[in-house]
């Protein structure tokens, strides 16, 4: 009887096998080589000071004489009474030198950040120069009267650099706030890249 029972229950055990349980590998970690190591955003973001084209106001004094000769081309060929063609020429000449002024104001532009200082050039084709503040050695501040009057300055930057070694920004609005803020950026930058001026003697 014995012997039945247990051949009864291997027959059982071998019909109804136990479930088997799912087995998961275990988590393989590949080697962080330099292609797949994560990129380390940088903390310093760049902050923009001042960006644009300088006003005409600001080219000087001598821009008023491009008006003045325009002014003067379509009031003469009704003094002198010229034909019609030398005086249509002349009248267009006049209408377009008044223009001449707002062109340059447009073909330069600065773009001063807490970093560089970017001095683009160029109406139709362009130039580019970058002066990194680390490299600026000395800065200097010029507002005439007549700038104070119209609110404008022009500050000149003297480095080190070899293709940009004299920068001056000139007609800059608002210059003093630019200025102070140009002081300090050059001493922090310097600072942060161990850079120290050693005066001779």
């Amino acid at each position: 009887m014995a012997i039945c029972l247990r051949g009864m229950l291997k027959y059982r055990s071998m019909s109804n096998p136990a479930p088997k349980l799912p087995t998961t590998p275990p988590p393989t970690t590949a080697p962080i080589s330099g292609d797949n190591r994560p990129h380390k955003e940088p903390t310093d973001a760049e902050e923009i000071y001042y960006e644009g084209s300088p006003p005409v106001r600001g080219l000087g004094m001598h821009m008023m004489l491009w008006p003045v000769a325009g002014l003067i081309l379509i009031v003469l060929p009704f003094l002198l009474h010229s034909t019609y063609k030398p005086a249509l020429v002349a009248i267009f000449a006049g209408l377009i030198l008044p223009m001449v002024p707002v062109a340059m104001a447009k073909s330069i532009r600065y773009r001063v950040s807490n970093y560089r200082i970017d001095y683009e050039r160029g109406f139709f084709s362009q130039d580019i120069d970058t002066l990194e503040l680390w490299h600026v050695e000395d800065l200097h501040f010029h507002q005439s009267l007549w700038d104070r009057v119209l609110g404008v300055g022009s500050i000149h930057v003297t480095s080190r650099d070899e293709t940009m070694p004299e920068l001056t920004l000139r007609g800059v609005p608002n210059p003093r706030p630019l200025y102070e803020t140009l002081k300090q950026q050059v001493i922090a930058v310097k600072r942060s890249r161990g850079v120290m001026k050693v005066d001779p003697g």
